[in-house]
């Protein structure tokens, strides 16, 4: 696999190679969820795929092959069509790599462009949830600089779906500033 990462908007021929990344990538909690549960969030995942919401779909490409994507919606109601969430700055979701070509930092550049995309839009904030069950995801996020946003949390079910949320004026977060330049194409 190519060590170059290139990141870019996707295209309409994108999608079917970023629902395959999506799902080889969110497959691994498929464990954690009852399989009705499971079988709505691939559902969902796939909605928002093919779906016209997203305001940008983020790829990633290493060797003209698709190793990552992030899907960037302008708000939650836009996002999970929850507008009483009252989000009104871009929500991330469904950032996912490839098994394969995880530990390269991929998730990381994904994240800094949707945070350029963000303040391109002169938006202060990016956005996002998430859950424990993804706990390798929560580190990285705290890493770059996202904080907990208490009052966006989301029950689904019995699981708290945890907000974060990434003061974008004082980000890149540390030491990333490199990687944002060197390697985005």
């Amino acid at each position: 696999m190519s060590k170059e990462i290139i990141i870019r908007e996707a295209v309409d021929n994108d999608r079917e190679a970023i629902a395959g990344v999506l799902l080889d990538a969110y497959s691994q909690y498929s464990a954690f969820l009852p399989e009705a549960y499971w079988l709505e969030y691939r559902d969902s995942i796939l909605d928002s795929v093919y779906g016209n919401a997203p305001a940008a779909r983020i790829i990633a490409e290493a060797g003209k092959q698709i190793v990552g994507s992030a899907l960037l919606f302008t708000s939650s109601e836009t996002a999970y069509g929850k507008p009483e969430l009252g989000i009104h700055s871009p929500v991330l979701r469904l950032l996912a790599v490839s098994p394969a070509a995880r530990g390269r930092g991929i998730a990381t550049l994904l994240i800094q462009d949707a945070a350029r995309r963000s303040l391109e839009w002169g938006a202060s904030t990016l956005n996002l949830h998430t859950s424990d069950m993804m706990a390798s995801a929560i580190k990285l996020y705290e890493r770059l600089g996202f904080k907990r946003a208490y009052a966006t949390d989301i029950m689904n079910g019995e699981t708290l779906v945890k907000g974060y949320q990434l003061d974008l004026l004082s980000f890149p977060a540390p030491g990333a500033e490199q990687s944002l330049t060197t390697k985005i194409g």
